[in-house]
């Protein structure tokens, strides 16, 4: 029993530890490298979502080329627009 429960302890010590190098090491990659996307709807037909299917298309982004102006014919550009609701007007 005693063992049993050693085994836990150990087992929870490193779930917790690779957790906590886990979730920083994610955020950080999906924040400056690069990001998964679902792609809805008939707008970038016939490239993404081709046939009109109800089906969504995943597509990975890649931020290292925005941030290196490495943008060639071709490519998709997704923009992302941030609303900020604490800007005041006079």
């Amino acid at each position: 029993m005693a063992q049993a429960q050693g085994f836990g302890r150990r087992y929870l010590k490193a779930f917790f530890k690779g957790f906590f190098v886990a979730v920083p090491v994610t955020v950080t990659f999906l924040d400056r490298v690069a990001c998964v996307a679902r792609v809805e709807g008939a707008s970038m037909q016939p490239s993404l979502n081709p046939g009109g299917r109800q089906a969504s298309d995943v597509v990975l982004l890649n931020h290292w080329s925005i941030r290196n102006y490495d943008v060639q014919r071709g490519d998709i550009v997704s923009l992302v627009i941030q609303a900020y609701e604490d800007v005041k007007r006079e």
